[in-house]
């Protein structure tokens, strides 16, 4: 849920930090005072359009920013699938003087359309256009599921679904390859057979590698080794003749002194490893030969290695597998015609399962739209709104293509009015009426609906008043219990029920207008509900009103 909300430079407000806790959150103000503009900047944070005439007048940039709660494993997901996660959520969005926005997320820049898919899963406005989520085909589709309970029957569609998808793919690949089968297979065929008889085998391209480089430098290594065997082994003044001969010196003087017995043994010892070491080095030189037959023949094998390598655009190194590829793919088509019946058959049976699946997730819906059509329409009646219906539409459509929602083509119609004929509830409900629905559909599934965790309810008690105005207030209140709602209210009933409360003023500064928010404490709610009751004149009358009607909401103590 929001925990705290940054806002400077946007409207008239000159800067604001508020903290938000749980529960039922009232925001209340004069006429004018600008209730609605916190809503507007927080709209404006998760992805409303922006130009330059938010920003407050002096100002280069306007710039809001809210943290959120770490999120649930929905929003989760989200986020690390597109390296955004971390333990809690903060967007920003910043407008320049120019009308031009940027966007970020966790503190990393992100697209205009991101912000409003992250905004749809964190927040819900009802009463502003830019957020309803009721007016969104899915978004009814997911509170008719959520109230339905309809978990078991969504995955059993969704995995068949999927098992469809898999199938789809391999037939299409299949299909397109049967097209020109035989001259594909022959060119396998061709490519394979090339590659085998260039004996591309990591072992065999190293040592071709190797057999090259010794051939190709066999001149200058046969020089080294004579070089070195003529110093250490060959010429009259050798190493080994001389270290043989410091050896002999050495014993004949061994008894004078143990020391030069154990350096004789140590020259002894190296005289050995010498002798060895020109052994090695002459039975190395023995070994090469310079042969430029040879040498061509291996500069053409290598040369048709990189060519291979070129056709089929790898690197040499990487032939092997290329051929292991071919060889796979060869051995599919060759197999491609079973296969395909096969797939056929699989296909015939999963979509059979897909249909079953998706007609029992239909009837499960259809029942729940029956009982929350019931159950919103009472509600709506102690909203104010007799005659109105909420009827949730859903259409098994057997034909379809599948989906992995199923089958059905579901949609919220209404009417705010008896006689009035049944429409889509964008076309049919106004603003106001929009949000007592909303109202209405959130109170009916609290206790079942998994949506967003913020609900925001924009003049939800417009063009009503005495007792359905408490009704308002209470069924917010009742909503609050699971969810955080914020609520811009001009109705004492209604901000009365709030667990919270806070203060919209607008004052001259002398260098312009500017809104304030407050939190209110115990007193200063009486005064503001009192207000709210009698106007301008407040008098004791007022401020008992407003201590009773607090109490019976539960906003003070009865100390107060």
């Amino acid at each position: 849920m929001l925990r705290a909300i940054h806002i400077r430079d946007f409207a008239i407000v000159d800067t604001l930090d508020l903290e938000l806790g749980d529960g039922m959150h009232a925001l209340t103000g004069e006429t004018g005072a600008g209730k609605s503009i916190l809503l507007d900047a927080l709209a404006l944070c998760l992805g409303d359009r922006a130009n330059a005439e938010i920003i407050r007048p002096g100002a280069e940039r306007a710039e809001v920013s809210a943290i959120f709660d770490p999120p649930n494993e929905g929003v989760q997901q989200w986020l690390d699938e597109r390296d955004l996660g971390d333990d809690e959520i903060l967007v920003r969005r910043v407008v320049q003087g120019s009308g031009r926005s940027r966007g970020f997320i966790n503190g990393t820049p992100v697209a205009l359309q991101m912000l409003r898919e992250l905004g749809e899963q964190l927040v819900d406005i009802h009463g502003q256009h830019a957020h309803q989520s009721l007016i969104r085909p899915a978004a009814q589709r997911e509170l008719l599921d959520a109230f339905a309970g309809t978990e078991a029957q969504r995955s059993a569609v969704a995995a068949v679904h999927q098992e469809l998808r898999a199938i789809d793919r391999e037939l299409e690949t299949l299909a397109g390859s049967s097209d020109d089968y035989d001259e594909r297979l022959a060119l396998l065929h061709h490519q394979i057979d090339e590659l085998e008889r260039a004996a591309p085998s990591r072992d065999g391209i190293a040592a071709l590698e190797a057999e090259h480089q010794r051939l190709a430098h066999a001149e200058s290594l046969i020089d080294l080794a004579q070089g070195q065997l003529q110093a250490l082994s060959d010429a009259d003044e050798a190493a080994q003749t001389r270290l043989g001969r410091a050896i002999r010196e050495l014993e004949e003087r061994r008894e004078l002194d143990p020391a030069l017995g154990e350096a004789a043994d140590l020259f002894q010892s190296a005289l050995a490893h010498l002798e060895e070491g020109c052994h090695t080095l002459r039975s190395f030189a023995d070994s090469l030969e310079i042969d430029p037959q040879r040498l061509a023949e291996l500069d053409e094998q290598i040369q048709h290695l990189r060519d291979l390598a070129r056709k089929h655009r790898v690197d040499v190194d990487n032939l092997p597998e290329t051929l292991e590829h071919l060889q796979a793919e060869a051995e599919r088509l060759a197999n491609a015609e079973e296969r395909l019946a096969t797939l056929r058959s699989e296909r015939q049976e999963a979509e059979t399962r897909y249909r079953d699946a998706a007609e029992a997730l239909s009837r499960e819906r259809q029942r729940a739209a029956e009982r929350l059509q019931s159950e919103v329409g009472e509600l709506l009646g102690e909203l104010g709104m007799q005659g109105a219906e909420v009827q949730p539409q859903v259409s098994f459509e057997p034909e379809a293509s599948p989906s992995v929602h199923g089958l059905d083509r579901i949609e919220l119609l209404v009417r705010t009015n008896s006689g009035q004929s049944l429409g889509p509830l964008n076309k049919i409900a106004s603003g106001g009426e929009l949000s007592r629905i909303g109202l209405a559909i959130q109170v009916a599934t609290v206790n079942r609906s998994a949506t967003v965790p913020t609900l925001i309810f924009d003049e939800a008690d417009a063009g009503i008043g005495g007792a359905v105005a408490e009704v308002v207030g209470r069924l917010l209140r009742t909503v609050g219990s699971r969810y955080q709602v914020l609520c811009v209210t001009h109705l004492p009933q209604v901000a009365a029920q709030a667990r919270h409360h806070f203060h919209v003023a607008k004052t001259d500064t002398g260098e312009g207008t500017r809104t304030q928010v407050s939190p209110l404490n115990d007193e200063q709610r009486v005064e503001e509900i009192a207000r709210m009751l009698g106007g301008l004149e407040i008098t004791s009358h007022e401020r008992n009103a407003a201590r009773e009607m607090l109490e019976r909401g539960g906003g003070v103590k009865s100390a107060c």
